[in-house]
């Protein structure tokens, strides 16, 4: 990634023998010493709102510096003060004996824009070096399925702890390469991500295949390495003893360059082998892999028709049980209904027993009274007809009177007895009526 060069025609940057000039000599008639040259930041300032994005996280790894080649004693106060222009600060250090520290600025725009602009600027008589400190919790992961986007990644490793990005590599078409960056705001949470995905197989999708995670490379594809920075030795000298060339055919460099490019020919045809039998491989492995999935699927489909099954049965047998317990119960309902019935028929005949059993018992009393008295009766009418001379003619009276009512008496069954044996019966007593109201 380039770095933003835009702002540089607004602030342009100060390099070695280009310094920014003051408005004259001092109060002395001398020029200023460079540590006493203008500051970039001097009457200029930057809205950080203006260079944020829609939803961009602030403070991160990305946006944090390394300031190197400071002068000795430099202050955290000094370091703040000389980035002031650029909006808050954090996580300010600095190594006041090796001269070199670290600060974090609110987006990584405004940090571009700070290290375009401070880098080789003369901080106190020494031209400071500025470039992005190395993000040591950024993974590399690869083996990514197809369908697995920016947030799919994010939301995957954020069970490992605070994410600052996850990024999907696609190629120039916008096609997934299979490769990803994911960005942990601290080093503990990185680090076990990436002990729990190399001990064991994390998946992001349903395909069955496991991403790789290994620490993140830290390249600078922003400025290389310039020639200032290279070491002068020895060996670059003789390096440098001849321009770039193309070797001349028969000459000593021009073979032992044929062999190298014979070599590194090799090389890469290995490399094209490597690759083929990896993808034929992975072709193989995909093809069993589908056909294991659907035997799989055939044995889960097999195993939920048995539980299906197992279900239905114990359905089945907890229906029959049912069943049988409403049958149980019908049945003890039933017997009880008949024991009731049986009861009740028991208890009615032994009530018309006992109310028999009661009729039967007064009735030989009351024909015993009747006897007696019927007797009493033929005592008197013959004392009558023994006592008086008229006695015959009273005593037929007497019995015509005695059978009228006997006679009257066998054709009503109100009477006790009535109807039954044919006995003559005499005029009856007080007893006898009172008999009668009880019966």
């Amino acid at each position: 990634m380039q770095g933003y060069r835009g702002p540089q025609q607004n602030h342009g940057p100060n390099r070695p023998g280009n310094h920014l000039k003051g408005d004259g000599p001092n109060s002395n008639g001398q020029q200023p010493e460079p540590s006493e040259q203008t500051s970039p930041n001097a009457g200029l300032t930057l809205d950080p709102q203006s260079f944020r994005k829609p939803g961009e996280k602030t403070f991160t790894q990305r946006s944090r510096l390394f300031v190197g080649n400071l002068p000795t004693g430099v202050t955290e106060e000094e370091l703040v003060k000389l980035f002031a222009k650029y909006g808050n600060a954090s996580e300010i250090f600095v190594n006041k004996d090796r001269g070199f520290g670290f600060i974090r600025l609110e987006t990584r725009i405004i940090a571009e824009i700070a290290r375009a602009e401070l880098d080789d600027f003369v901080f106190k008589g020494r031209p400071i070096r500025v470039r992005f400190a190395t993000h040591g919790a950024a993974l590399s992961v690869k083996n990514l399925p197809e369908f697995v986007s920016n947030e799919l990644l994010e939301e995957a490793f954020s069970v490992f702890g605070q994410i600052e990005r996850a990024l999907v590599i696609v190629d120039d078409r916008g096609r997934p390469t299979g490769k990803g960056i994911v960005e942990f705001t601290a080093k503990p949470a990185a680090r076990k991500a990436l002990d729990k995905c190399n001990d064991s197989a994390y998946l992001l999708t349903a395909f069955p295949r496991p991403v790789t995670v290994e620490p993140m490379e830290q390249y600078d594809e922003d400025e290389g390495l310039p020639e200032k920075l290279i070491n002068r030795n020895q060996q670059y000298h003789k390096e440098r003893e001849q321009p770039p060339r193309f070797a001349q055919p028969g000459s000593f460099e021009y073979e032992y360059a044929m062999r190298w490019k014979a070599l590194m020919e090799m090389e890469k045809q290995q490399y094209e082998m490597v690759d083929r039998n990896m993808k034929e491989a992975q072709e193989k492995l995909e093809a069993e892999m589908e056909a294991a999935r659907h035997e799989h699927q055939v044995m889960l489909m097999r195993q939920d028709l048995l539980r299906r099954q197992e279900e239905l049965r114990r359905m089945e047998e907890l229906h029959n049980q049912e069943v049988q317990k409403r049958k149980q119960a019908e049945l003890r309902q039933e017997e009880e209904r008949r024991r009731r019935e049986e009861e009740m028929r028991l208890r009615n005949e032994e009530m018309m027993k006992r109310q028999q059993e009661g009729f039967r018992g007064g009735f030989p009393e009351n024909r015993e009274q009747e006897m007696r008295m019927h007797m009493g009766g033929h005592g008197m009418a013959m004392n009558r007809n023994s006592l008086g001379g008229n006695s015959g003619a009273a005593g037929a009276a007497g019995m015509a009177a005695e059978s009228a009512p006997m006679m009257a008496g066998s054709g009503s069954g109100n009477l006790p007895g009535g109807g039954q044996g044919g006995f003559p019966r005499g005029l009856p007593g007080p007893g006898d009526y009172s008999k009668q109201r009880r019966f």
